[in-house]
């Protein structure tokens, strides 16, 4: 690599995570061993946790390895800020092998969202690396009892853009059936992955961010396939292909079931005809904030704005936005402004009202 491409380049982040017992070790463990992770450095709590005995190649310092497949592991001493720009420096350095990927793996009990907010909020860290993915490991035993019981574990399954079932061999089908049409009703645009003795593909797991040049359209429409949500689409007009007028599915909603944290959450998508202006929507996001900021746990999309030539791309989460990107050409032949919204106790159809009241003429 040039000075320049070190640089200018943003280093993709992907966020593991996953409840207590969920297989999350066990999972890293077999993709550090991976070709496709040979040049990732990992962050994680303790070296210990991921057994690395046998995949140790030499001790770069006290806190950081290099691994016979050539990924780099680092621990976390102090916060993650530190250790990212620990890790940085070393690159640029030369003191560590130049590795192209980030892979962090939480605690379990964690919520993602502060290490997303690390990411997009601290200056120098936004400045070298950019989230590329969140990935959730869910127990396929244990995860329906999971997501009853525990918020955490429902908050992580439902910001992920890939959710991973682990040990499938020790659930009967009718069990990870069961728990995936829940998953799915609670983040429809993440593919299901399931692993096998722990293991899994690797490169499926990776590029999963909407901003990626190589993969961004195949994300985008994926995360903006309004038909994946059923009912939960909230549009201006009627739309030939979703079969129902603006807000038909809302009189099939039934009240949250209190023994459920993730009958609290929703996902749904907004539409919009005509090209919006674009101080408009940045009202209308900085009112949503201010007044659930904390329920609002992703908003992700493509927008048609006027007077410019291409789409353009927003991702938040909770209060903190990406800058938003332009990209060169859209996904597909559909020119309408399409935002996936995942919430807490909030109803789609009054984000939708709000919405549309802030794009009308003054």
């Amino acid at each position: 690599m040039t000075e320049a491409d070190m640089k200018s380049e943003r280093l993709p982040v992907s966020v593991l995570t996953g409840f207590l017992g969920s297989g999350k070790t066990t999972l890293l463990r077999h993709l550090l061993q991976s070709p496709e992770l040979s040049d990732t450095a990992v962050v994680v709590n303790e070296f210990g946790e991921i057994g690395l005995d046998h995949l140790l190649l030499e001790t770069a310092t006290e806190d950081m390895v290099l691994l016979a497949s050539g990924c780099l592991c680092c621990t976390v001493r102090g916060d993650l800020i530190d250790a990212l720009r620990r890790l940085f420096k070393k690159r640029w350095s030369n003191e560590i092998p130049a590795f192209r990927r980030v892979i962090i793996e939480t605690t379990g009990l964690a919520d993602p969202a502060p290490i997303i907010h690390t990411l997009m909020q601290d200056p120098l860290v936004a400045d070298k690396f950019r989230l590329d993915g969140i990935v959730a490991t869910v127990d396929a035993v244990h995860g329906e009892g999971q997501l009853d019981t525990h918020e955490e574990s429902v908050k992580q399954a439902a910001v992920a853009d890939r959710i991973v079932l682990t040990k499938c061999d020790l659930a009967d089908e009718a069990t990870v059936a069961s728990l995936e049409a829940r998953l799915r009703a609670l983040n429809p645009a993440a593919p299901l992955m399931r692993t096998e003795q722990g293991r899994i593909d690797a490169a499926s797991l990776l590029d999963a961010g909407l901003y990626n040049p190589a993969t961004k359209s195949l994300d985008v429409q994926r995360w903006l396939n309004a038909e994946a949500y059923g009912a939960e689409a909230y549009g201006e007009t009627p739309h030939a292909r979703h079969g129902h007028r603006h807000g038909e599915g809302h009189a099939h909603h039934h009240a949250p079931d209190v023994n459920r944290h993730d009958a609290r959450i929703r996902a749904f998508v907004l539409t919009h005809e005509t090209p919006l202006d674009w101080a408009r929507f940045v009202d209308w996001v900085e009112a949503l904030i201010a007044g659930c900021g904390p329920n609002l746990l992703r908003l992700k999309g493509v927008l048609n704005i006027a007077d410019t030539a291409g789409p353009v791309a927003v991702h938040g989460v909770q209060h903190l936005f990406h800058p938003p990107v332009e990209l060169p050409a859209w996904p597909d032949e559909d020119r309408r402004s399409r935002l996936v919204v995942i919430a807490r106790d909030l109803d789609p159809a009054t984000v939708a009202g709000m919405f549309r009241q802030f794009q009308e003429p003054a």
